[in-house]
Formats: C-alpha cells, sequence, structure tokens
C-alpha cells in the first residue's frame, strides 16, 4: 500500500510480470513535453525493442527467452491526471468515493487483450482476414494461434519474429505455417483520466486476482477495511475462491507445492494505491513503502 500526494509529485506504478522493465521510467520522464500518451507508447516499444535485442543475443545459447513474454500495467499520475496503459489482460480498477452514501463505486481503467474477450478475436480476424486459425477454441479457452491467451505482451518474440519460431524452441510453440507478418502486439492501450476528489484509491493487478474476484468485490474489501494489508487481503480472497471452486479448504489449497499451484490458480500480484487529494502543496511527508503482494507469498 501507498499513500500519494496528487498535489507533490507525479507517481509512476508498474507492474510488468515474469520480465523486469527498465526502459519505461526513463522514456516516460524524458519527454519536453512531461507524460504524454504518446511518450507513453514509445516507452513501451523500447521495453519491447530492448527484451527482443536480448532474445537475439542469446539465441545460440538461451533459444527458450524467444518463448518468454510478459504482461505489463502502467499507472502515472502527472498533474492530477492518471494515465493507465496496458498490454496484455492485467487490470487497473479506481475505488470512487459515491456521494455521501459512504458506498464505494468500482470503475475500470484498463483494456484486455486477451483472445477469450469477443472484441479481441474480432480485431485479431481483422488483422489476419486469410488466417482462419488465428483464435482457436481448446478446451473451452479461446487462443491465439491456439497457443497463447493474450494478444499483446512485451516479449514473446516467437509470436512476432518468423526467426524465431524456429528449431530450437520447443515443440508447442512453433507454427504450423510461415509467419508472414507478426501475430502479437507489444503496442499498449492507454487511457487518461482526470481525478476527482471522489477518487479513492486504484488496484493494479494481474489477471490472476480478477479470475477470481469481481472489480466490486475487490473495491468492496479495500474499502472495508484498514488500509494496511490491503494487497495481502486481496489475494486471499481470490486464494479462498480458488479453492471454493476445487471444493477444497483455503488450507488445504496453501499446503500445495507452490510448483504445483499453477493448476489450481494462476499467478496474483496486487498493487493498491490511495490517493491522498487533502495534502497541502509545500507539506511533506514521509510516503510508506509500496506494498507488492504476490500469491507464492500465501
Amino acid at each position: 500500500m501507498v499513500t500519494v500526494d496528487l498535489t507533490l509529485l507525479d507517481t509512476f506504478v508498474i507492474i510488468c510480470f515474469e520480465i523486469f522493465t527498465v526502459w519505461v521510467y526513463a522514456e516516460i520522464a524524458s519527454g519536453p513535453q512531461g507524460v504524454t500518451s504518446d511518450g507513453i507508447q514509445r516507452a513501451f516499444l523500447a521495453t519491447e525493442e530492448g527484451f527482443i535485442a536480448l532474445v537475439s543475443e542469446l539465441w545460440n545459447t538461451r533459444p527458450d527467452m524467444a518463448t518468454t513474454g510478459t504482461c505489463c500495467l502502467v499507472g502515472i499520475i502527472s498533474q492530477r491526471t492518471l494515465y493507465v496503459a496496458n498490454s496484455g489482460d492485467s487490470r487497473a480498477v479506481l475505488g470512487r468515493k459515491v456521494g455521501c452514501t459512504g458506498e464505494v463505486a468500482a470503475i475500470q481503467l484498463s483494456t484486455e487483450h486477451n483472445a477469450n474477450v469477443e472484441a479481441v478475436r474480432q480485431e485479431l480476424k481483422a488483422q489476419h482476414p486469410d488466417d482462419p486459425q488465428i483464435v482457436v477454441l481448446k478446451h473451452g479457452v479461446w487462443r491465439v494461434k491456439g497457443i497463447i491467451q493474450v494478444s499483446r505482451s512485451i516479449g514473446d518474440a516467437y509470436m512476432k519474429h518468423a526467426q524465431y519460431n524456429t528449431e530450437p524452441i520447443n515443440m508447442k510453440f512453433r507454427l504450423s505455417e510461415p509467419m508472414s507478418m507478426p501475430i502479437l502486439t507489444a503496442n499498449p492501450t492507454i487511457i487518461s483520466h482526470h481525478l476527482q476528489p471522489s477518487d479513492s484509491f486504484l488496484i493494479f493487478a494481474s489477471d490472476g486476482l480478477w479470475e477470481h474476484l469481481s472489480n466490486e468485490k475487490a473495491v468492496e474489501i479495500v474499502h472495508n477495511h484498514p488500509r494496511a494489508g490491503s494487497a495481502r487481503r486481496l489475494i486471499k480472497a481470490a486464494l479462498q475462491e480458488a479453492a471454493r471452486k476445487r471444493e477444497m479448504r483455503y488450507s488445504d489449497l496453501k499446503r500445495i507445492d507452490k510448483k504445483v499451484r499453477r493448476h489450481f490458480h494462476d499467478d496474483i500480484t496486487v498493487i493498491v494505491l490511495f490517493l491522498n487529494h487533502n495534502i497541502t502543496p509545500r507539506a511533506h511527508t514521509q510516503v510508506p513503502p509500496i506494498s507488492i503482494r504476490s500469491a507464492l507469498e500465501h
């Protein structure tokens, strides 16, 4: 958990799963006009370029790097404007106070790029009109080329560059026909939102949380409990729901080896960011450390 003074600083929240992004902050911060959507997009593409360069460098010794990828969710507050950029299926949700009712509404601020979303399937079909297998339904789950659920990511070079979709990568990642154009992209969807006094907090989380908790339920949990430990509390609620769906106890789920747990629930990473609109411009307060929790800790 972190409390943000909106009058003092620009805040960057970056969730990047599986690989670490080092280019994003520098690219966003270096623009002469400050934070812009174009600058954020350039940062994503620079991150992508850097990772693909690493794939090329390690191709002869670590070809598996070509099949490594990550979703990337970025939140930036600059001049009281919140920017949310997303490649993949992580999600950002805003908790907003509803008048004087004591209630908080859940507002989703990110667009998810997952083949299980009808709009994403239509987008892929429009981009690849000559490929009837661009999205395939396997075991009740839509996948791009029958392999991967997300349509946008950082990395996953094997789905973007033909030279990396060949031996020696694992057969399960190889396409049956030559790749004539990139199938996935790192290009993010970006929204901007002018923050209002009623905007209370933000939840940034990987898809593992949202598989088990609705936006409304997650916002309710944060709103109805003390701020401290919010991220941990959300993960526990998601794991309890995952256990319930498997008709098992939460305590039994926790005892399962972490290497096997992936069969019961996806990775879960959560950041909860509280917005403080009341600190005066010249005030200097100690900002608490950010609280990041992973399901592997549970």
